[in-house]
């Protein structure tokens, strides 16, 4: 998020640039003591050793003339400002370095919308550019402290693109629940930079519209990467704003993640109503946040979260890389963390509002879902992934498992919900598809023009006023999954029931990567392959995930996804090692994972 290979995170992840604004601003501080408290020397020596390695090559004559505008711009402005102005770095006050700077800030006030905006994807977008205000705020605040008599014009063309923003953040709108909070924190940190009543009449405009935050504690949109985005942004209000209350939903959501947490930091998202639910997403985009609130509520449980943080693999990447100005911002994150308690290895854990249930016995994990948005309509905001099951052991990872029907094109099994029974996670949906009869006399009409609506299963659209039509011939499929979970293993008991004949397809998918044992070769150019009988093996390095037994009596594995995907060509596959196993209604089935 901090070097020029984070663009592509960038495009993928809205909450990139609200990291910045996890702390108060105070004076900066490069001394031993901050506060009166311990350094934490040993982040910061990386810290800056890191940061002056980005700006040898962010000085890079390929890299100094900028053709189109990308956020990124905006880190790449704050990294070299950590550099210019921090004593122990080896660009500190370089006239490379300003003159870098230099060019950077002409660049962005050229490429500045009328109206104060930039153009990110979306256009004239005051959400976009609250986003790019979060490092170009820290710079300022950094440079505000600086005396160097060749940063006079630097500052100035600085203040100039910021406050040309506030203009646009204090009368512009937004698109999504996030949006708001985003906005918000922006405003406070231009607002701490350069003053504005304006700026606090509008953050407190949109605080009293109220911060929803559910019992398991999800925001609205239940991602894991917009909870990021909205935990910085209270973070940033609550500390710039004197508003100690916007910590509590931040503490709530914080809790919680630890409990979707993998052993290796992902994060599930299966119940997200966002782009999210079907991509990987780390817990390291929290580390700021656990951090600050590990030290300054002195929470062991958050210190020991942060710390299990640093050790996953892209921790350095996203966090130390190019992370210098964060904390020549924000003093607090300097200090040294309290102990860590133990953190939960054992556990089982609902979470009723989003129907999820996360199961964790050491280092075997599993997720049971069953909480999508009824009616199912396929939109962003909406949760609609068919991901019923995931399990994990070690690095073995079986990333999901999906049902699917040849019933109606009704596409997969998706859950009305879960019921929890001991040890026991039942998921249940029961499928109607109609015959319509002809229209009651009094509803039709000599021109046969009739109104363009949904047929009563919603599987598709037509001009027959569906509504008004009595039904027949209704045929019914059931289908009932029961997870049974016994210290680490799962049994998954399959009962579908109705309509005889109908081909059931069960999927699995598995990270790539890994070696079968007990499974079909491959079967076609996508990879895919059968269990068709007895118990299968999936291996990855030392790990091995068993599952089975088998069972084949089709080869329908394609067109899953059911007609509202597939008549438009879409479909929900993702990358990944794919093997099915395959029967026919009534369809009793067990399948067992340790």
């Amino acid at each position: 998020m901090k070097n020029i290979s984070r663009k592509t995170f960038i495009k993928q992840s809205m909450s990139f640039g609200l990291i910045t604004s996890l702390m108060p601003f105070q004076s900066v501080v490069w001394a031993n003591q901050v506060n009166n408290r311990s350094v934490d020397q040993r982040i910061l020596s990386k810290l800056i050793k890191s940061n002056d390695e980005l700006v040898s090559k962010l000085l890079l004559p390929e890299n100094s003339n900028p053709k189109v505008y990308v956020r990124q711009l905006g880190y790449d402005f704050a990294v070299l400002t950590a550099s210019f102005c921090h004593p122990d770095s080896s660009y500190f006050q370089d006239s490379k370095v300003l003159g870098r700077m230099q060019g950077l800030v002409f660049f962005l006030l050229s490429q500045q919308r009328p109206d104060g905006t930039m153009n990110t994807g979306n256009l004239e977008s005051p959400p976009d550019t609250a986003f790019v205000m979060e490092p170009l705020c820290a710079a300022a605040k950094i440079l505000r402290d600086s005396q160097h008599k060749g940063l006079p014009e630097v500052k100035a063309k600085l203040k100039a693109f910021v406050t040309n923003a506030g203009e646009a953040l204090v009368t512009g709108g937004i698109h999504t629940p996030n949006h708001r909070w985003v906005l918000s924190a922006a405003l406070a940190k231009i607002h701490h930079v350069y003053p504005d009543q304006r700026y606090v009449d509008r953050i407190e405009d949109w605080l009293d519209e109220g911060i929803f935050i559910d019992e398991d504690g999800h925001y609205p949109e239940r991602s894991m990467n917009y909870s990021a985005v909205e935990n910085e942004a209270f973070i940033t209000m609550a500390k710039l704003l004197n508003k100690e209350e916007l910590l509590d939903p931040v503490r709530k959501n914080l809790e919680m993640s630890y409990y979707y947490m993998e052993p290796n930091g992902d994060l599930v998202t299966f119940d997200s109503r966002r782009q999210d639910q079907y991509s990987h997403k780390s817990i390291v985009s929290q580390y700021l946040s656990f951090r600050y609130l590990a030290i300054k509520d002195k929470n062991q449980f958050f210190a020991g979260i942060a710390r299990q943080i640093e050790g996953f693999d892209d921790f350095y990447k996203e966090i130390i890389v190019g992370g210098l100005y964060y904390f020549m911002e924000h003093e607090i994150l300097q200090e040294e963390m309290p102990l860590s308690s133990p953190l939960p290895r054992d556990f089982a854990k609902v979470f009723p509002t989003s129907s999820l249930a996360r199961i964790r016995r050491g280092d075997t994990a599993m997720t049971v879902f069953g909480g999508v948005d009824w009616p199912l309509i396929i939109a962003s905001g909406r949760s609609v992934s068919p991901n019923f099951f995931s399990y994990r052991k070690g690095k073995a990872v079986l990333k999901y498992m999906r049902m699917s029907s040849a019933f109606f094109s009704m596409g997969h099994f998706r859950s009305e919900g879960l019921e929890v029974d001991g040890n026991k996670y039942i998921l249940y949906k029961k499928l109607e598809a109609p015959y319509y009869q002809p229209l009651p006399k009094d509803k039709r009409n000599t021109t046969g023009d009739y109104k363009l609506g949904p047929s009563v299963d919603g599987r598709f659209w037509s001009k027959m006023s569906f509504e008004d039509r009595p039904v027949s011939n209704v045929k019914t499929l059931e289908s009932k999954i029961t997870v049974e979970e016994k210290n680490g293993q799962a049994d998954l008991h399959i009962e579908v029931s109705g309509l005889e004949g109908v081909l059931i397809t069960v999927e699995l998918c598995f990270q790539q990567g890994g070696e079968f044992q007990g499974v079909s070769s491959v079967v076609d150019d996508f990879g895919n392959r059968f269990l068709e009988e007895g118990m299968g093996t999936y291996q990855f390095g030392e790990d091995v995930i068993t599952f089975g037994p088998g069972i084949k009596k089709h080869e329908n594995i394609y067109r899953l996804d059911g007609e509202m995907y597939t008549v438009h060509f879409g479909t929900l596959r993702t990358s990944g090692s794919h093997v099915y196993l395959t029967g026919v209604s009534p369809f009793i089935h067990t399948i067992t994972l340790k």
